[in-house]
């Protein structure tokens, strides 16, 4: 099974000349569902990871399934103003602008092992403030997983950049 033949490309989508890769196609499918779990599972199995850290909003489908496999607890990465207790919240950049991620204080402790999970990643930005987010408590950020990457975007490598190792699924060029 090729996971790329089970995710959606979607042309002018959200603006012209962009082509949006849609994952839900995978996540309907019950066996490559499975099979991308189990392949961002994988590098993991058997190392102590203390928590799956996910970006709101296809993360969290991932990250909890990541979680249960692992056997680690959730953390929930929110843009601002949705979770219901304190938070500590950064700033990032997006390819036009800014926006604000989110995560509650008592998310993370110092020194816990975390694994960020998110469904793609293009430019980055909402990855590395997710890192340095984590990072701020004082977790370890073991890796971060996506399944697809769109290289020329750069993003994967800016995580890289910040000592974080990246693992990706499929990878498809262009934007």
């Amino acid at each position: 099974m090729n996971l790329a033949d089970s995710i959606r490309a979607i042309p002018d989508y959200p603006k012209p000349g962009i082509i949006f890769r849609d994952i839900t196609t995978l996540l309907g499918d019950a066996r490559a569902f499975r099979r991308a779990v189990d392949e961002l599972v994988q590098p993991f199995a058997g190392l102590k990871i203390d928590k799956i850290a996910g970006i709101e909003a296809r993360g969290f489908i991932l990250g909890g399934a990541v979680a249960h496999q692992l056997s680690a607890g959730f953390v929930p990465v929110r843009k601002k103003g949705k979770l219901p207790h304190e938070t500590v919240s950064v700033t990032y950049t997006l390819e036009y602008g800014s926006d604000e991620i989110e995560i509650h204080k008592d998310a993370v402790a110092p020194g816990e092992r975390v694994l960020l999970v998110d469904d793609l990643i293009a430019t980055g930005g909402t990855a590395e403030g997710a890192v340095n987010l984590l990072s701020l408590l004082g977790a370890e950020v073991v890796a971060a997983c996506f399944i697809v990457d769109l290289p020329d975007l750069g993003g994967a490598d800016k995580i890289r950049r910040l000592g974080v190792p990246v693992r990706t699924l499929v990878s498809f060029g262009g934007h």
